[in-house]
């Protein structure tokens, strides 16, 4: 018998001062088998920080040509491709002719992709975007996570602050620099 995927929800209270985003959020996170509980953190935490208008989940694990996360426009236009871990240089490759905009949000060998971006050929990779958690910072957050969840989510000059229930965790998301053309 198969496994399932185990479905959260998240009412997530954004103060995004960084970007001037002020919303609740509610999310519908599944939870693959094969998942771990930081890289569906990751997911969360870079849902947040993308959020937009039209920003969702794709199928991720389950479909190898999409993100992590996306937004389509009306005319079904991919205008974010969202991915995280670390991904192949040669998905970054494919995803940035596919889409407006590509991002990277991971916890390890951030510099590591940094490095292999420059020396392989990435379409338009002075326009990627590379970010990276803290990976404690995550485990303690996958440590909070329950079925249901109502967090506070906020980030300031490049900090994150979240908020479950009367405690407050923080944490970092440092953004290194796309690789020179």
């Amino acid at each position: 018998m198969a496994l399932t995927a185990t479905v959260r929800r998240f009412e997530i209270e954004l103060s995004d001062s960084d970007r001037g985003v002020y919303e609740t959020l509610e999310l519908r996170v599944a939870q693959h088998p094969s998942e771990t509980l930081r890289f569906m953190m990751a997911r969360v935490i870079a849902r947040c920080l993308e959020h937009v208008e039209g920003m969702e989940f794709s199928r991720g694990l389950c479909a190898d040509d999409e993100p992590a996360i996306w937004q389509r426009n009306l005319q079904g236009d991919l205008l974010n491709w969202i991915e995280i871990g670390q991904p192949a240089v040669d998905r970054l490759h494919r995803a940035s002719k596919a889409s407006a905009r590509v991002a990277v949000y991971g916890w390890k060998g951030g510099a590591e992709l940094l490095r292999e971006a420059r020396a392989k050929p990435i379409h338009r990779a002075d326009a990627l975007e590379i970010h990276v958690f803290d990976a404690a910072f995550l485990d303690t957050l996958a440590g909070l996570v329950d079925r249901q969840n109502k967090w506070g989510v906020a980030r300031s000059g490049g900090t994150l602050y979240v908020t479950v229930g009367n405690a407050l965790h923080e944490g970092a998301v440092v953004h290194l620099d796309a690789p020179a053309a």
